[in-house]
This record gives C-alpha cells, sequence and structure tokens, in this order.
C-alpha cells in the first residue's frame, strides 16, 4: 500500500524471464514462436495427425474471439460525478520526472474512418485529477487515429478508455508491435486460449476489457496539446519533454476491491524488456516467414530494443547479409532499428562475447558496414532530427569465394572432437 491511498499498488508482475512466460501460459518464451509457427505454416498437411494438429491451431483462432458482458467486475464501482485519478496511487518513478506517470496502461482508441480498434500502451503524465498527458508516439495506431480525427472532425472529441489490469495477456498485447490491421484484443484470445470479454464504456462509445481492475473512460480534443515530460524511459536516460495530446477524464470505474497495476520504466533490465523479449519470441517465425533464411535473432538489454538487433542467418549468395539488413529495416516497427548486426547461421545470437568477438573480426569497414537513414524512435536523443536519423547495418558473417575476398579466409581454432571427448570424460581424474 502506499501511504494515504486505499488500492494497493502491484508493480514487477512481468519482471523476469519466468514471470513473463507463466503470465502467458507458457513454460519457455519459445513456446510462443512455435505457436504462431504452426499457426502460420502454409503446407498441407499430410496425414491424419497433421490435419488434426493444424485443426488445433485454427479452433485456437476462432476461440479468440471477444465477448462481450453486461455486468463486468471492472464496473463494481462507478465514478461519473467529478471523476477523480487522485484517488490512485500513480507513483513517481525518477527524480526529475515532470510528475506521477500511468505506465502499464491498455489505451483503448478507435479510427474514425473505419471504427477499427487499437489497444497500445503509453505513458500517461497525470497533470491534475481530471487530466493526463497522452504520449502516443508517432509511429503507433493511437497516433494514427488522433491523427485521423484532427482531419476528418477537427474540433470533435475523441473517446478514449485506459485499462488498468485484467487479463496478463491484454497488457502484453498492447506493448506488442502487431501488424496493421491485427486487432489487439483478438491477439490476446489468442494468447490466453479463450476470448477477452467485453463491456460497454458508460461515458464513451468504446468497449472496455470486463476484468480490468480499473477503467479510466474520456476524451481527446484533437486541437489540445500541452507539455509532456521529461521522463526517467527505458533508454536509461530522461526524455524531453515535448507537446502531447491531453485526456481529460469523464469516469473512472473499478473492481470493488481493486488493486493498481504500474512498471517502473528504467535501463534494462527492468520490467518492461521482459514484455520485449516475449515480443522478440513471438515474431521471430513471421519475420521467417519473410525471410526463411533467417535462424534467430536478440534485441538484448544493452541495445534498449531499438538500438541493437542481432541476427543469424544461413547465407546463399554475395550481399545476402546486406539483404536481410535491408529487409529487416522495412518490416514494420523494425524500421526503427538503430544497429543491425548479421552473424552467420552456427553463432549463438544471445553470447554477446561472441557476437562482440565476430563482429569486430570479421569484418572490413570499407566493405562490410552499410550506412543508411531512415525512421528513428521518437526517445532516441542521439537521432539527427527527432524521429529521423542514421543507421548502422553489419555484416558480421564469415567471408569465402561468394564474397570475392582478395585473401583465403582462415579456419576457426577447435580442438578435435577426440580430445574434448577424452577430456570430458576424465573431468573428475583432473580433480577439477
Amino acid at each position: 500500500h502506499v501511504e494515504g491511498f486505499d488500492i494497493p499498488v502491484l508493480v514487477n508482475a512481468f519482471g523476469s524471464r519466468e514471470r513473463i512466460a507463466c503470465a502467458l501460459g507458457v513454460e519457455r518464451l519459445d513456446e510462443l514462436g512455435d505457436r504462431v509457427a504452426k499457426m502460420l505454416d502454409p503446407k498441407i498437411p499430410g496425414t491424419f495427425a497433421d490435419r488434426l494438429r493444424k485443426l488445433g491451431a485454427l479452433v485456437d483462432v476462432a476461440r479468440a474471439s471477444p465477448r462481450r458482458i453486461a455486468s463486468a467486475p471492472c464496473q463494481e464501482i462507478i465514478e461519473t460525478d467529478k471523476p477523480s485519478l487522485d484517488t490512485l496511487p500513480v507513483l513517481r518513478c525518477w527524480p526529475r520526472d515532470a510528475g506521477p506517470f500511468i505506465t502499464l496502461p491498455a489505451v483503448f482508441t478507435r479510427d474514425p474512418r473505419s471504427g477499427v480498434r487499437n489497444v497500445g500502451m503509453y505513458r500517461l503524465q497525470m497533470f491534475s485529477d481530471g487530466t493526463l498527458g497522452m504520449h502516443w508516439q508517432t509511429h503507433k495506431g493511437s497516433a494514427e487515429h488522433h491523427r485521423a480525427a484532427e482531419g476528418l472532425r477537427g474540433d470533435q472529441p475523441m473517446p478514449v478508455a485506459i485499462a488498468l489490469g485484467g487479463e496478463p495477456a491484454l497488457i502484453y498485447a498492447a506493448s506488442a508491435p502487431l501488424p496493421p490491421g491485427v486487432d489487439e484484443v483478438v491477439f490476446a484470445g489468442w494468447l490466453q486460449g479463450a476470448g477477452i470479454e467485453l463491456t460497454r464504456a458508460r461515458t464513451v462509445d468504446l468497449d472496455v476489457p470486463a476484468n480490468a481492475e480499473i477503467v479510466l473512460e474520456g476524451y481527446v480534443d484533437p486541437r489540445e496539446r500541452r507539455l509532456e515530460g521529461p521522463f526517467g524511459d527505458h533508454t536509461g536516460y530522461y526524455s524531453l519533454a515535448r507537446e502531447y495530446p491531453v485526456f481529460r477524464l469523464t469516469a473512472v470505474t473499478r473492481r470493488a476491491r481493486a488493486i493498481y497495476p504500474t512498471t517502473i520504466v528504467g535501463r534494462p533490465p527492468q520490467e518492461d524488456y521482459w514484455l520485449g523479449k516475449a515480443t522478440e519470441r513471438l515474431f521471430l517465425p513471421i519475420i521467417r516467414l519473410v525471410l526463411p533464411e533467417v535462424v534467430d535473432i536478440n534485441m538484448p538489454a544493452e541495445g534498449v530494443f531499438h538500438n541493437l538487433v542481432i541476427v543469424s542467418i544461413r547465407k546463399r549468395y554475395p550481399g545476402h547479409a546486406r539483404k536481410v539488413i535491408s529487409a529487416l529495416w522495412g518490416m514494420g516497427l523494425m524500421m526503427l532499428a538503430k544497429t543491425i548486426v548479421v552473424v552467420s547461421e552456427h553463432v549463438d545470437v544471445h553470447d554477446l562475447s561472441e557476437v562482440a568477438w565476430r563482429a569486430t573480426g570479421n569484418i572490413d569497414p570499407k566493405r562490410d558496414l552499410v550506412i543508411a537513414e531512415g525512421p528513428m524512435d521518437d526517445l532516441d536523443h542521439a537521432a539527427l532530427r527527432h524521429r529521423f536519423g542514421g543507421k548502422l547495418g553489419v555484416d558480421a558473417t564469415e567471408k569465402g569465394p561468394l564474397d570475392d575476398v582478395a585473401q583465403p579466409w582462415p579456419d576457426e581454432i577447435r580442438m578435435s572432437d577426440e580430445i574434448r571427448e577424452r577430456v570430458t570424460r576424465r573431468w573428475k581424474e583432473y580433480g577439477l
């Protein structure tokens, strides 16, 4: 409990590999990728057993559709007459934060043109007991809805609902960079094997998750902006103060014994790093669908998500690594990747010592570095300018006849299998 508040705080619920796996109903995060791979497998099942497995994957998708219910736990208590954010134990995470921030929300918006729903996770600065700063980053779905509202309706308020807590799969889905047109609510239902229950919000024209702990209803005036930030972010730095839209509260609904979920954002590994690691494993099969030569991928903590992507590939022709680098920069939010390092298929991309050895020893800077420019993350303080800057691709694969190198490529030093087996067998004799 936070002193002065009746609502308890839950923090670090996703704060380890084991916790995020448990929250998503698997023992290992790689199981998420296995499920996606089965669903995306284009091959026609041959045997009866294969057909049953394929049918099971399709049934999982069919079960994912949301269900609407009338009486919802998230509306056991309803505050529409002078609703206030002051009843929530919203935390100030770092000393120089501009104020308290909601850091683990699922923000529901709707495209005013098509009616398509988006659920995203954005930090929300608490300006007052009735207003929040909406940190909608340029490349995200809710920001697109906001731009559409600006263009189509001008002065008409845009309905917004902010869900706190509820199904872990939905909290995760709000953070995931899903392809355009993929409904986060359906995706969350697929993850947990059962559709998410929704109910109608009380003051805005939106569905909200029925099992959330707390729901904040309100609207954004497309014309209104306010200085938001600074905020101690996952980059390890305070993100700069900038103008962002303002959310105005119209209702607070919650469970009778609600819990306020939050997370402390900062230099990885923090809790949000593990949400990102789940995304990495989940989306590997989707990357392989476009780039079948990809063996594995790692976005290490040191790279704070987009700053460093390490990829291993089955190299087959000259320029293959460059092709993969360019293709990754063209895939969804991978466009924000600042540095992509490509290594050969036998390299463990999760062994940063080995990757560093190869990324320095296997390159000629003139031949193997790709310099480009493109979109950058809103939070990248080192970019040439806000949201646009330089990128680096590194071909750290071994070079050989395919690459027309000027000198033979040497063999790696490796002890013979016979000696390795003998030493392993006699290890205890050596007193080690």
